[in-house]
C-alpha cells in the first residue's frame, strides 16, 4: 500500500472528472423530513476512476452500490469509505478519489438532522467519512444493504430508494432540546442577513449569553459563529462568481467583503476547493453541484440562504 503522503498527493493532484461523464439527480424530501434533510441525491459515473473536491458543507449520508474511495482531510488523515458512510460535517474542502464505477445514493443534512441521528457535537466528529453502522447504527445498515442489494438488482430507482431511506431516518430522529433548534433557526437567519453577518448581530437575536452561543453554534455546526461566517461567506461568494451573466457591479459588491483579491482567492479555495476563477468550470461536478446557488436559494431556513442585498 503506497505511504499515507503519496496517498494524499495522488488524492489532491488528481485531474478532476468532467461533469459531462456524470449523472446526478435531485430527490426532494418528504415535508416532514424538510428539517433534517436538506435533499437527497442519485449520482452515477461510470469511469475507473473519478476525482473530484468536497466543499466544507454540512453532513452527508450516503450509499455506495457500486465503488470505493478514499477522502484527504486538511489535518492529513486520510479515510476510506465504506458501503454506508457519513461525512461528517466538513469546516473545510476535502479531495477525494473513487475507483469505479461509482453509483451513490445519499441524504445532504442539515444540522437539525445531524444532532438529531446523531445525538454528537459537529466540533468534536466533524472532518471525517465514518462508518455509519458505528455511527448511526444497526437499523442504516440494514436500509443500505437494502439499497444496494435492490439497485444492483435493478429493482429499486430513486424514488424506492429514497423511500427506504427516509424510513430509516424517521425511526431514528431523536429529540432535540426546542431551545436549540430555535437557534439553529436564529443561525440560519443570521447567515442569510448579509454575506458578512455580524457575530454581534447574532448574540443579540439569541436568548443566550455570547459563551453559550459560541459553544451551541460550534457543537451544531462544527465552527464557531465568527468561523461559521466565514466559511459560508466564501461558499456563497464561490456560488455567486460562478453564475452565468454576473454583473460587474455584483462582482465588485462580492469582492468588497473581502480585505483584498487575494484574501478572496484563499478563502474560497479553502472552502470550496477552487480559486474563484475555476470553481464554475465544468470539470468539477460534485463542487459544482453542492455549490449551485439551488442550494442557498431553496432549503431556506436549514443552512445558509443568500442574503438579499450584497452591496453593503
Amino acid at each position: 500500500m503506497a505511504s499515507p503522503a503519496r496517498r494524499e498527493e495522488r488524492l489532491r493532484e488528481g485531474r478532476l472528472t468532467s461533469l459531462a461523464l456524470i449523472k446526478l439527480d435531485y430527490i426532494a424530501p418528504p415535508p416532514d423530513l424538510a428539517p433534517f434533510v436538506i435533499t437527497f441525491y442519485l449520482f452515477r459515473c461510470d469511469e475507473s476512476e473519478i476525482h473530484d473536491i468536497q466543499p466544507g458543507t454540512g453532513c452527508n449520508l450516503s450509499i455506495f452500490m457500486r465503488g470505493k474511495g478514499e477522502m484527504a482531510f486538511r489535518d492529513g488523515m486520510i479515510d476510506a469509505s465504506h458501503p454506508i458512510n457519513v461525512l461528517t460535517p466538513c469546516a473545510v474542502a476535502a479531495p477525494f478519489m473513487v475507483d469505479g464505477p461509482w453509483h451513490a445514493f445519499g441524504a445532504a443534512l442539515s444540522p437539525l438532522g445531524w444532532a438529531a441521528l446523531t445525538g454528537k457535537s459537529a466540533a468534536k466528529e466533524g472532518n471525517r467519512l465514518r462508518n455509519a453502522t458505528e455511527l448511526l447504527g444497526a437499523d442504516f445498515a440494514a436500509a443500505g444493504e437494502r439499497i444496494i442489494a435492490g439497485y444492483n438488482a435493478g429493482a429499486l430507482d430513486g424514488g424506492g430508494m429514497e423511500a427506504i431511506l427516509s424510513d430509516a431516518i424517521r425511526r431514528n430522529i431523536g429529540p432535540v432540546p426546542s431551545s436549540h433548534v430555535r437557534l439553529i433557526q436564529m443561525v440560519a437567519q443570521w447567515l442569510g442577513s448579509s454575506l458578512s453577518p455580524s457575530v454581534d448581530d447574532l448574540n443579540a437575536m439569541a436568548n443566550y449569553s455570547p459563551r453559550q452561543v459560541q459553544r451551541l453554534v460550534d457543537y451544531y455546526y462544527g465552527l464557531p459563529p465568527k468561523q461559521l461566517a466565514r466559511k459560508y461567506r466564501a461558499l456563497r461568494a464561490a456560488s455567486l462568481l460562478a453564475e452565468p451573466g454576473i454583473t460587474a457591479d455584483d462582482a465588485d459588491a462580492i469582492a468588497g467583503h473581502f480585505y483584498d483579491q487575494s484574501h478572496m482567492i484563499r478563502e474560497i479555495r479553502l472552502f470550496a476547493g477552487r480559486t474563484p476563477a475555476r470553481v464554475g468550470e465544468a470539470d468539477s461536478p460534485v463542487l459544482g453541484a453542492l455549490l449551485n446557488l439551488r442550494n442557498f436559494r431553496e432549503i431556506r431556513p436549514q443552512v445558509a440562504p443568500l442574503p438579499d442585498d450584497l452591496h453593503r
